[in-house]
């Protein structure tokens, strides 16, 4: 099953990849991920195309920090919905578990696990599909992402005790000294951040107990994360027709495969990506044509009709009824269960 990230973690691609001499939309175009999601932070996108895009940027500059310089650039509001729950939190013991808990809303191949004991608490770091080889640069984003907004919780001045980090040292091990302001270990058995188990008593000022329970009674509502095929695809579909450009082969873009990868999935579980299309232009196009002041050719070229007349056609079959009379209130009975729509217009 493809893992999904939020484009939010590739805000500050551009300026990392410019700033150790890269291209960066040649170099995003090599792992076929979209130039758009630059713009749209909220975009699922495949986990191991970001991988390969960090551990290609790496080899191809010479940076071996190319993750760390990443990480060094962001912070909480990166993590969208997830950052702002964590910093309206009273304790920084309290905005480390909740960022353990909801992070897969933002990143659902990411997993962080809390082990207390009477002096130090571990935060260890899990990457689903790890391998010891290949994602090096993954992980320093992550665990130095991690690390960025424990320490923005305190301010620059808190170090934690000591860093893990599974893989063999790099060749320059004093940046990775500099970035955490720790002794840092490597060939570990985990990737980890050490912290004082006073340090979790810490209060945050800034919090709001009323905005983080706000916040967290929205974020329990979206807190499951689509989990099959059928749902990935949905979700990528309704986000990408919100933005005019949705066609199988750019879902396949965000998902990191082919279309006949998606096209044998969804037959497997029993539908199809047109059937999928079909119910989410639904869902928007009555959202659209209830603003009359929109034309129904710009509403044709989102929904990604090749004109006016077909979106036309596919309306009355789907809805039985024009869009102008729509419009004018006329909600004809639903078809049951089973009885085709002429989506194929």
């Amino acid at each position: 099953m493809t893992d999904l990230i939020r484009s939010a973690g590739l805000s500050y691609y551009p300026d990392v990849a410019r700033s150790v001499g890269l291209d960066p939309k040649q170099m995003m175009r090599k792992v076929r991920l979209p130039l758009a999601v630059l713009d749209e932070p909220d975009t699922p996108i495949a986990v191991t195309a970001l991988r390969r895009l960090l551990e290609l940027s790496a080899e191809a500059s010479g940076a071996e920090d190319f993750g760390l310089r990443l990480a060094e650039r962001g912070g909480l509001t990166n993590f969208g919905a997830v950052g702002l729950i964590v910093r309206e939190q009273a304790t920084v013991g309290e905005a480390i578990e909740a960022f353990s808990r909801f992070i897969h809303i933002h990143h659902d191949g990411m997993k962080l696990d809390i082990v207390r004991d009477k002096q130090t608490v571990t935060v260890a770091l899990h990457l689903r599909g790890r391998q010891p080889t290949a994602l090096r640069q993954s992980i320093d984003m992550a665990l130095g992402s991690v690390h960025r907004i424990i320490q923005s919780l305190f301010g620059s001045d808190w170090r934690p005790l000591e860093v893990h980090l599974h893989y063999p040292p790099p060749h320059d091990r004093k940046r990775y000294r500099d970035f955490f302001g720790c002794r840092v270990t490597f060939n570990a058995e985990d990737d980890a951040i050490l912290l004082s188990a006073h340090d979790m008593e810490r209060r945050i000022p800034s919090a709001h107990p009323l905005i983080a329970s706000y916040l967290r009674k929205r974020i329990e509502a979206i807190e499951t994360r689509p989990a099959s095929w059928e749902e990935k695809v949905d979700e990528v579909v309704r986000l990408l027709l919100a933005s005019g450009d949705c066609t199988v082969e750019r879902v396949a873009e965000h998902l990191a495969c082919t279309r006949r990868t998606i096209h044998r999935h969804l037959a497997e579980a029993g539908t199809s990506f047109s059937a999928i299309l079909d119910a989410q232009r639904a869902d928007l196009v009555i959202q659209l044509i209830d603003d009359p002041g929109r034309p129904l050719a710009d509403i044709a070229a989102q929904l990604g009709f090749s004109a006016q007349s077909a979106m036309a056609r596919w309306f009355r079959g789907r809805f039985g009824c024009t869009i102008t009379a729509w419009r004018k209130g006329v909600r004809p009975p639903a078809k049951p269960d089973g009885v085709p729509s002429d989506s194929a217009a």
